[in-house]
């Protein structure tokens, strides 16, 4: 029966040494984590219950411990054994019968195969209580991972939540999302929630479990992000990466993407193939992918479109205005990105609307940005108004349209008697009434013309 497990666990060594040496390559100053694998075994009455030819009990107990032989020598392995309903029998029902019985360790095999020997299935089945009285079996760790496996015959039978409880210590980073084995009954709606469920209706579905679990916790896994261009190549690069746990919703690494020497992207290794990961890839709008599962023991490629181009805005003329550019995606009023005038800025491919922050304003809408290709919006060159007014008082700037109304396109401050301005040529009004004339017919407008690189003079009296 322990050739299975032996053979996956000498695997698993080599694949090891083999990504160690990959590592050392490539990250000199990182250590290996340490895997500390918590057994959480169920001990309920229920396991006394028959299961093919022999109690679930015995099953569960002989397998586990054939388990706990092989990873006893694997490098970078420490193990401890939690225990619920051993301690107290049903009726009454006694909800705080949870216990570690073994602790982390090295060398502590021996101690967790002879606790599982002298386990009697007693009593109740309190999951949640158990899981979060697990939080405290972890000892403090800069470089491990910490993982669960629970074994159990039964759902929550104690009020408790195992879903929110799981989701709450994932979210505090105390273990990964957990390996959980149902033995007998499908729980998989009830422990979903928990972590990755695996069902074992038969003794061999329970090995085959057990090989799929150690399979994901142990095995070296590396990883690519390809960010494919129009044609589908891995080109673009230089782009910050965001990794969420789409569990938790925490975010896991952030990278800037990079393509090694020989130009293919660069391999990743902090990727852990025990969680699933949503992959934001910001670029302009940016790129999400949700759901990333990554296969054990294998270099696994993720893809995501990226296809970019370029848009800069400049001036007909020479100009020494900085306007600030507002750019959304065609037909849409969400600002995407807010660059400047003369400055190159890389978009999806794709069409998208401008918003010049000129005196008066420019839109400029559906500017295509297609692959490699900057796309070049060029406006006037501004003009200066030298404006200098009579006195304290309330002075605006209105500009004549193309279909020949007037519009407001500036206000100056009550307290402002002299301003510089650069404008857009064209034709345009200053309309002011001194603070101190109490009447309206004391208004005075005067018209003035902008041309692109010269300075007009508007003095009122």
């Amino acid at each position: 029966m322990k050739n299975w497990i032996i053979k996956l666990l000498c695997f698993v060594f080599l694949t090891g040494l083999t990504s160690t040496e990959l590592i050392s390559q490539n990250n000199e100053d990182e250590d290996l984590p340490l895997n500390r694998i918590l057994f959480v075994f169920d001990a309920s009455g229920s396991m006394f219950a028959m299961w093919e030819n022999d109690t679930r009990i015995n099953i569960a107990k002989r397998l586990l411990t054939e388990l706990v032989d092989s990873l006893e020598r694997v490098p970078n392995v420490q193990m401890a054994l939690r225990v619920f309903g051993h301690q107290s029998r049903f009726p009454p029902q006694d909800c705080t019968d949870t216990a570690l019985e073994v602790p982390f360790g090295p060398d502590n095999a021996w101690r967790i195969r002879r606790t599982i020997d002298g386990i009697t299935p007693r009593g109740t089945t309190p999951i949640a209580r158990t899981l979060e009285e697990s939080a405290n079996d972890f000892p403090p760790c800069d470089n491990c991972r910490n993982i669960i496996i629970l074994l159990t015959d039964g759902k929550e039978k104690c009020g408790g939540d195992p879903c929110e409880v799981s989701q709450k210590l994932q979210k505090k980073g105390i273990f990964l999302r957990p390996f959980v084995i149902g033995v007998g009954k499908d729980f998989a709606e009830e422990f979903d929630c928990v972590g990755t469920y695996f069902h074992a209706d038969t003794e061999a579905q329970f090995i085959s479990s057990l090989r799929i679990i150690i399979s994901q916790a142990l095995e070296a896994t590396s990883s690519q992000v390809n960010l494919l261009d129009k044609k589908g190549n891995p080109t673009e690069t230089n782009i910050p990466i965001t990794f969420y746990n789409s569990n938790t919703g925490n975010i896991e690494d952030q990278i800037v993407h990079t393509l090694n020497h020989r130009g293919f992207p660069d391999t990743l290794y902090f990727l852990d193939v025990a969680k699933t990961y949503d992959m934001v890839v910001h670029t302009i709008p940016p790129v999400r992918k949700n759901n990333i599962v990554l296969a054990p023991g294998k270099h696994n490629t993720i893809a995501a479109d990226t296809p970019q181009g370029g848009i800069e805005v400049v001036f007909g003329g020479r100009a020494t205005a900085n306007y600030p550019v507002i750019v959304r995606k065609s037909g849409s009023m969400e600002t995407l990105n807010v660059q400047h005038t003369g400055e190159k800025e890389k978009y999806l491919t794709g069409n998208y609307d401008l918003e010049i922050h000129s005196l008066p304003r420019i839109n400029v809408d559906n500017i295509e940005v297609e692959q490699d290709h900057v796309t070049t919006v060029e406006i006037p060159q501004p003009g200066v108004a030298s404006v200098r007014l009579p006195s304290s008082g309330y002075a605006s700037i209105l500009k004549i349209n193309e279909n020949g109304e007037v519009e407001l396109i500036y206000r100056f401050k009550d307290n402002i008697r002299n301003e510089s301005l650069s404008m857009m040529p064209g034709d345009y009004y200053i309309v002011f009434r001194s603070r101190a004339s109490s009447q309206t017919h004391f208004s005075v407008e005067q018209h003035f013309r902008i041309e692109s690189g010269v300075t007009t003079n508007i003095r009122l009296r």
